[in-house]
């Protein structure tokens, strides 16, 4: 139950930081009322804005975010391959098998004393 639990804390962590610009779009979408009421462009009503203004803000205060702190960039992150040969090098298998058969008769007897063996009389 607690590994569960861990598991879903650090999946739901990993998705809103590796999504936040979607999830700041979503709420918009899902919450366009609220948006519209704190609309800036309130007295232009031509310009259709419905709180896109709020949202736009909110974008950039991400991206700004983002710029103050150039470790959260994804951009400026190196990846570190390790190689070693020793990894690679393939070792011969050295284990023998022997397989044995069971010695096939082929109808000949070889240990048959003939001293007491009396062909039949014609």
């Amino acid at each position: 139950m607690f590994k569960k639990l861990t598991i879903i804390i650090l999946f739901a962590a990993f998705a809103v930081q590796t999504f936040d610009k979607a999830l700041i779009v979503f709420n918009y979408y899902s919450n366009t009322v609220s948006f519209a009421k704190n609309c800036e462009n309130k007295a232009k009503p031509m310009m259709h804005c419905n709180g896109r203004c709020q949202m736009m803000k909110k974008l950039k205060q991400e991206e700004n975010k983002e710029k103050q702190n150039p470790g959260r960039r994804n951009d400026n992150k190196d990846e570190i391959v390790y190689y070693s040969k020793k990894q690679f090098d393939l070792q011969p298998f050295n284990t023998l098998v022997v397989i044995t058969f069971p010695h096939f008769n082929n109808g000949v007897t070889s240990d048959i004393a003939f001293s007491f063996f009396q062909p039949p009389k014609a």
